[in-house]
């Protein structure tokens, strides 16, 4: 079963296109579908238009959020309410062509975890848009390890267990194939088209530029440190300790061979001291980090790994009993 995910905000002209493109190609597939649109407390007639449309069609379901709580929010609640087998996520301003969900699907069926598309050919300003997406991209597939062209793209379809083991916040939704890296998700990039937006204003901005690099630096600490913070913090304490210590046994030399430390090394003092009390707050993270690791994943009966599936020999059965 098909579970396609659309979060919609202030939609409310390219909603029918979009569910009668929609609609066609689901059809063609010949698989059992549901179309999950969730819409983010929009302000236009968009909730209108989808309540209309669940009349008339059972595959249809439409999730209204209280207020705008945002893309990744969106994404999150149609995840959970999703039944399908696999789900696929995308856009619901038309910039996303229904047409390629073929293409994903056939990756899917390959045995890959993840289908993600990859805008080959983008439409978007290149001044605005098109570079800080691609220094974004690098930096991402640095980070992550994870070797993508197109970590932006909403458009992409998942096996349902993989999204099971992800909790979505913050504005993570772009990075989900780097977060199930972390459990040894199987990833495809799929070439999808870029369409012209028909109609209104793109929701982003280059402001947003900003706010990626702080979630790139947020995956990689949760990718590379997420099971073990004392390995990031404890470093970091070591290396202020160190230098603050040495600072420290070095003006203490001075101050028994007569100097005046205070005002010969005064600054070096204070540096020696901070660099000292630093290394051993950043210690304190470490281990508070520790211990809250602990107690999330012992409280919510969670494992740090993930299973693909289990094989044992096959016990064949005979008349009178088994052997």
């Amino acid at each position: 079963m098909l579970s396609i995910v659309i979060p919609i905000h202030n939609e409310e002209h390219s909603i029918l296109p979009l569910y009668d493109r929609l609609s066609g190609v689901l059809e063609q597939l010949q698989r059992p579908y549901e179309i999950l649109f969730v819409d983010d407390a929009s302000t236009d007639r968009s909730f209108e238009l989808l309540a209309n449309l669940v009349e008339t069609d059972g595959h249809l379901k439409v999730i209204r959020l209280r207020r705008n709580f945002g893309q990744t929010a969106a994404l999150s609640a149609g995840f959970h309410e999703a039944k399908g087998d696999v789900v696929i996520a995308m856009d619901g301003d038309l910039q996303h062509a229904p047409e390629d969900i073929p293409a994903l699907l056939a990756k899917i069926d390959e045995g890959y975890d993840i289908a993600s598309g990859w805008r080959k050919y983008r439409v978007d300003n290149p001044i605005s848009r098109k570079l800080p997406s691609r220094v974004a991209n690098w930096l991402m597939a640095k980070a992550s390890g994870v070797n993508l062209r197109d970590f932006g793209t909403t458009f992409k379809a998942y096996r349902a267990e993989v999204l099971k083991e992800i909790n979505l916040y913050g504005e993570l939704h772009r990075f989900i194939p780097a977060l199930a890296s972390f459990y040894g998700a199987r990833i495809a990039e799929v070439p999808i088209r870029n369409m012209v937006r028909p109609s209104g204003g793109s929701h982003y901005g280059i402001s947003r530029t900003f706010r990626v690099l702080f979630d790139i630096l947020t995956i990689k600490f949760l990718l590379k440190y997420f099971t073990r913070p004392m390995h990031f913090f404890g470093s970091l304490g070591l290396v202020g300790t160190t230098l603050g210590g040495g600072i420290m046994v070095y003006l203490t030399i001075q101050k028994l061979m007569g100097y005046e430390i205070v005002i010969e090394h005064g600054p070096l003092m204070i540096a020696g001291g901070l660099l000292l009390l630093g290394g051993m707050m950043m210690f304190s993270t470490g281990l508070i980090g520790e211990m809250m690791m602990r107690t999330y994943f012992e409280s919510q009966d969670r494992r740090i790994y993930a299973v693909r599936e289990i094989l044992t020999r096959k016990q064949r059965g005979v008349a009178g009993g088994t052997r």
